[in-house]
């Protein structure tokens, strides 16, 4: 259990916590949410004690083992895979490696005996000769193969060290488990797992995500941070959302009776105050209304950008035909003869197991890449418009916001496009922010931005959520779901994959297709069973 008691914390003028008072106990887990910069990732570092508080205290009950998702993936570039599972309870590993280092001498005295038998039995105690085992099955479930358990952290691929370092955070069952956006860089097959291994655990979860499927599967709570404070909700994210909601229409219907009620009592009162056989009512009627008393909504913090795609031109019948795609990478067939035709209406997800390979097809669809062989039919009325995953390339310019923008859509007016702007979040100063100086979730807007401007009625979307916050997902999804012309689009979030496909294409390992016009949600069933 953690306990926090009248926690602030404090960065010079600014104050992100204050008088935080919440506990944390065992076997819940709690989604821990807020608008970007409201703190979640530094809460988490309060809990784990890499920060201290301003103020206030954060206890953990005595004997209580706790483990933290670690963020630097080129931490343990020297260890050995499996040995960096097993890093993550720090007691065993140390004694496993005093263990190896006392074998490895070639004297040995009374007292070493003595030390050698009290460290066997401390390792026999915390279950070490099940330690590589265990720690192999975790590396399995997340889809680490076993060739890769021996190498050493440096020489696998980027996207396995994060499976590498979750494997760590969940190994050796600790007691409180600490969880930074878990579900990153994660295949379906390692989120399912990671969804069912967290709602078996009987132990202390917190969580921060951006995927709300994630958060709506696996959380008992849903601690909610907004102005500085942090208030508890019980159930799922969906949960929160419907609740919160609730109780800000219940707060604003009240206030609207109460407005009525008030208004009637000073009509009452202007009218019969200097009437001598009325003076008793208006006086009693004056006293009622000065226990009128209005509830204080408070406005959340949480700002929801506004994404809409309007349509320039409806498209026609035909849309796109795609015959025998073929494209070689590096010595390898990423596609191999890809055949689709997308149809009026169609809003397809994209799967494939290897990100290369969707990346590939839908930079050489938006033209940005060229096919090795192929053909690709357009409709004459299309007018498609690509959100690539990678957009650093086109922040590499010394201009702000506004003349940023203003190079793919010419408005003259300047109120016009700040108004604009100012919906996706962009407001007053922000407009002459520098580009190349902007945050991951300030680029996505800006290109999001773009592409409204260019009115598309054919989008392409490679990983649309990546460096979102829940607000902007939130956006995003509903501006998908309402848009009128057809979508390629390949997406982690569980959410948005099953609210606006109405078909899938999966490209398997060998370059084929797997093509059905049925939802995304249905698909994976079929897929499971």
């Amino acid at each position: 259990m953690i306990q926090v008691n009248n926690v602030s914390l404090k960065f010079g003028k600014r104050t992100l916590f204050e008088d935080v008072n919440i506990k944390f106990t065992n076997g819940n887990c709690y989604g821990l949410i807020g608008a970007n910069g409201s703190g979640k990732s530094t809460f988490l570092k309060l809990l784990s004690g890499e920060l201290e508080t301003t103020t206030g205290e954060i206890t953990i009950t005595k004997d209580e083992r706790l483990s933290i998702l670690k963020q630097d993936h080129y931490e343990f570039d020297d260890k050995r895979v499996l040995d960096v599972v097993i890093m993550g309870n720090s007691k065993l590993y140390e004694i496993m490696e005093e263990k190896n280092k006392m074998y490895s001498q070639t004297e040995f005295s009374e007292e070493d005996g003595m030390k050698l038998a009290n460290l066997e039995a401390e390792f026999m105690d915390l279950d070490g000769w099940n330690a590589e085992p265990d720690a192999a099955q975790l590396l399995n479930n997340l889809g680490v193969a076993e060739e890769f358990h021996y190498m050493n952290m440096g020489d696998i691929p980027v996207k396995l060290r994060v499976k590498v370092l979750l494997a760590q955070a969940l190994f050796g069952d600790p007691d409180i488990l600490l969880l930074d956006e878990p579900t990153n860089s994660l295949d379906i097959e390692a989120i399912k797992w990671l969804e069912e291994f967290l709602i078996n655990f009987n132990n202390t979860v917190i969580i921060v995500s951006h995927d709300r499927h994630f958060l709506n599967k696996v959380c008992t709570h849903i601690a909610d941070i907004d102005y500085s404070k942090i208030k508890l909700y019980v159930g799922n994210y969906d949960f929160w959302y419907e609740s919160s909601e609730l109780l800000q229409k219940q707060m604003r219907d009240s206030n609207k009776k109460k407005e009525e009620k008030i208004k009637e009592l000073q009509a009452f009162i202007a009218r019969f105050s200097a009437n001598a056989s009325k003076s008793k009512q208006a006086t009693s009627r004056k006293k009622m209304l000065d226990k009128i008393e209005l509830d204080k909504i408070v406005p959340s913090s949480r700002k929801y950008p506004y994404i809409d795609f309007k349509i320039e031109k409806p498209a026609g019948k035909e849309i796109l035909k795609v015959e025998n795609l073929t494209k070689v990478v590096d010595g390898k067939k990423i596609l191999d003869n890809v055949s689709f035709t997308i149809l009026k209406g169609d809003k397809i997800c994209f799967l494939a197991g290897d990100d290369m390979v969707k990346t590939t097809l839908f930079n050489i669809l938006s033209g940005k890449d060229k096919e090795d062989s192929g053909k690709i039919e357009w409709g004459k009325t299309i007018i498609p418009g690509y959100l690539p995953q990678d957009n650093n390339e086109y922040f590499k310019i010394d201009k702000n916001i506004m003349e940023w923008i203003g190079q793919f859509y010419d408005i003259k007016d300047e109120t016009i496009l700040r108004g604009f702007l100012g919906r996706m979040l962009f407001s007053g100063e922000d407009v002459f922010k520098k580009v190349n100086v902007l945050s991951g979730g300030e680029k996505a807007r800006c290109m999001l931005s773009k592409m409204m401007l260019e009115q598309p009625n054919f989008l392409i979307l490679d990983e649309p959520t990546n460096h979102l916050d829940l607000e902007s997902i939130t956006s995003l999804n509903k501006g998908l779901v309402n848009f009128q012309g057809e979508v390629l689009f390949t997406s982690r979030d569980y959410e948005l994959n099953s609210t606006v496909a109405n078909r899938v294409i999966e490209i398997t390992e060998d370059g084929k297709i797997i093509d059905r016009s049925i939802p995304y949600e249905e698909y994976i069933e079929k897929k499971d069973k």
